[in-house]
């Protein structure tokens, strides 16, 4: 914890608190990190965003926080705060699925950026869907196909037989599909995608090297910052920590840094302050910059504090 020299006020926009898991979860790190600065905090949930006459206002509790079990947050009573002049700093912290209702909260919160500065930038959140944002890295991807056509993915099994089906705007691992060669179901797959939504899916060519684990590195400001490795539960093909994926301590290594070097001066540029990239083996398979998660891992298995870091890069962008 670095004591800030500034008192800020800091609205929070995420998830309900009494659900969050104190140990793991990112967004509860930092408001312990901003609160020992002296920062004062609020938490609203992004519905109750309010747009009118060119003002958008949340109704927000005063917040304090605090690492014990059960009894972690404490709300003041809810007041009216305008985010474009009653607040310097907005965490945009709200977990997926990115929907419309994410897509229109991003449309409120352009209105504030960057008077207001909102971590991360609201409209380069909008541009950056995490499983298509990574597309502009192809030689960084595994072999990647996106369509809804039935022929062509066929065609990308045939070329590399065992394969990776999922939706494009999912999250937490959720409708992840491992199709081994030989495996009849993936017609049947297919078409409850298409039951379910319009959107095309994502095919990748499965990779093997994901037994040993799935790397989220973090990078604040476009700088590796650390790394968890999550390594799937027996039977499981995905590594997510909330479906059983196990953390451990890993190194960054010189692929790991030849990825964040070659995508950390776009995501500078672009005002992504707070990202997790997944990297399997030595690929890039997303970008994750709505509410990345895994510095609390880092922090335990690395003896650091990154929360920390990521208000040094706030306070440094005001």
């Amino acid at each position: 914890m670095t004591q800030s020299s500034t008192t800020l006020r800091v609205a929070i926009q995420m998830d309900p608190m009494a659900a969050i898991d104190i140990n793991g979860d990112s967004t509860f790190a930092l408001a312990l990190e901003a609160q020992a600065r002296g920062h004062r905090l609020w938490h609203y949930l992004a519905q109750d965003l309010v747009f009118r006459d060119g003002r958008v206002t949340a109704k927000a509790h005063p917040l304090s926080v605090r690492r014990e079990a059960g009894h972690h947050f404490s709300f003041g009573a809810p007041e009216t705060i305008d985010l474009g002049s009653d607040v310097e700093v907005v965490l945009m912290r709200q977990d997926p699925p990115f929907d419309m209702a994410y897509i229109t909260a991003t449309h409120l919160l352009d209105h504030i950026h960057p008077k207001t500065l909102v971590v991360n930038d609201p409209t380069e959140v909008r541009n950056a869907p995490e499983k298509l944002f990574v597309t502009r890295f192809p030689e960084l991807m595994p072999p990647t196909l996106i369509t809804l056509d039935r022929a062509a993915i066929a065609a990308f099994r045939a070329e590399w037989g065992d394969i990776i089906v999922k939706p494009l705007y999912g999250n937490g691992g959720a409708g992840v599909f491992h199709i081994a060669p030989g495996d009849e179901n993936l017609n049947a797959l297919l078409e409850m995608f298409a039951q379910r939504s319009r959107e095309p899916v994502m095919v990748q060519r499965y990779l093997p090297e994901i037994r040993q684990g799935d790397k989220r590195v973090i990078l604040i400001d476009g700088k590796a910052a650390g790394a968890v490795n999550r390594v799937p539960a027996a039977g499981e093909a995905r590594s997510n920590m909330h479906i059983g994926g196990r953390p451990e301590k890993t190194p960054l290594t010189a692929r790991d840094l030849e990825i964040c070097e070659a995508i950390g001066p776009i995501l500078r540029e672009k005002g992504l302050l707070f990202v997790g990239i997944d990297v399997i083996g030595d690929w890039l398979t997303e970008i994750n910059v709505t509410s990345p998660t895994g510095i609390q891992e880092i922090d335990r298995f690395d003896g650091v504090c990154l929360e920390a870091d990521l208000w040094n890069a706030i306070e440094a962008k005001l």
